[in-house]
């Protein structure tokens, strides 16, 4: 029971965290958003969601992962992982809630350091662990390509 609570409750945290963030970028999504200019490769709305679903799940697994292992950089890893979720939730707040894509840039390459980060870290404690981030780490690297567009071109 240890070790399924100890998977499910950062799995649940993360979801609770993507609808925070989503409760506070509802309103600009569909007033600010859509009007912006954005790149060509920018994935359709219904895209996000799902990407997103999937990405909350693998994060959760993997810190879940890490803190059932017996690694004595357990906690550093745990530490980063809180720090890049909290970053996570800025750039929603940044971006969409006021609608800054400068300050929502300048998180996203954090959040960029601190997930790759991660990923490096805990590649030789759980390498599980570190692939479960690499469909994260390749979504948001994508994001900070389409902030600096539409801070670019906006």
């Amino acid at each position: 029971m240890k070790k399924t609570m100890s998977i499910l409750i950062p799995i649940v945290i993360c979801f609770l965290v993507g609808f925070a963030a989503n409760y506070f970028q509802r309103d600009a999504i569909e007033t600010w958003y859509p009007f912006l200019n954005k790149p060509s490769l920018t994935p359709p709305n219904f895209v996000f969601p799902i990407a997103w679903s999937i990405i909350y799940l693998c994060m959760g697994i993997s810190i879940g992962l890490i803190y059932l292992s017996d690694s004595k950089k357990k906690l550093g890893l745990i530490e980063l992982f809180c720090i890049q979720l909290a970053l996570n939730f800025a750039w929603s707040i940044f971006f969409f809630y006021l609608q800054n894509p400068l300050l929502g840039l300048i998180d996203i390459i954090l959040l960029d350091i601190c997930v790759t980060v991660y990923a490096i870290k805990s590649y030789p404690e759980r390498k599980v662990s570190s692939i479960l981030f690499w469909p994260y780490l390749i979504w948001i690297y994508f994001a900070t390509y389409l902030n600096g567009y539409i801070l670019l071109y906006n």
